[in-house]
């Protein structure tokens, strides 16, 4: 049998021994790597390359959704499974199209994450079982047929920056987090703002709040 290698990502400890002590339960799985937020979800994925990332979809610095678009492309032939505390439609078909292929509620992870994480492997989707019923009774509005890129106002730059500036982070503070100029960091602050019609800051985190790239 093949080895298994996983990569945990969520920000509260209990929650990753938890995942661990389930993925160690199976012969041959290991936790290769873990992370505290999505950024160093990113990098771990990249460096690592498992053949599943277990990602919390509410990650600080970068969120899980974001970070599934970026290992959609630095590692391709890692497998994304979601985890969430809550399910939404809209968030879900985001998910898809970033690249995710498993979507599982944290209350269900005990019993299903096993499941989920051997039907990525087997080059399935899986999503928990009261969003695949959604899907089965076709209650889940159909996806855009264009991407969700061409709907966003903004670009993926943007979200990490509106997402730093919503958790409170300076302009220099994600200057030094992207590795960009100071400068450039201001310049994404004053297109967000012009391109959301946000007056402020605090206008910023409602709209950050209300797309779900940071949570409440």
């Amino acid at each position: 049998m093949c080895p298994v290698s996983v990569l945990i990502a969520d920000d509260h400890e209990i929650v990753r021994r938890g995942l661990r002590a389930l993925i160690h339960e199976q012969p041959g799985w290991q936790v290769v790597a873990e992370a505290k937020d999505g950024r160093d979800a990113v990098a771990k994925a990249e460096e690592f390359k498992p053949d599943v990332a277990i990602l919390d979809i509410t990650m600080p610095s970068l969120n899980g959704l974001e970070a599934t678009r970026q290992i959609a492309k630095l590692s391709p032939r890692t497998k994304v499974l979601i985890l969430s505390i809550h399910e939404s439609d809209q968030l879900i078909h985001k998910l898809v199209g970033a690249g995710a292929r498993g979507y599982l509620l944290k209350a269900d992870a005990g019993r299903h994450l096993i499941t989920a994480v051997k039907a990525l492997l087997a080059n399935k989707t899986f999503f928990t079982p009261k969003v695949a019923q959604k899907l089965m009774d076709g209650h889940l509005d159909k996806a855009p047929k264009a991407s969700e890129e061409e709907f966003s106002p903004i670009t993926g730059r943007q979200r990490e920056v509106l997402q730093l500036l919503a958790e409170g982070k300076s302009s220099k503070e994600v200057a030094n987090i992207l590795g960009i100029t100071l400068k450039t960091a201001e310049t994404h602050r004053s297109n967000l703002m012009r391109r959301l019609n946000c007056h402020s800051v605090t206008e910023l985190v409602r709209y950050a709040i209300r797309n779900e790239i940071v949570e409440a």
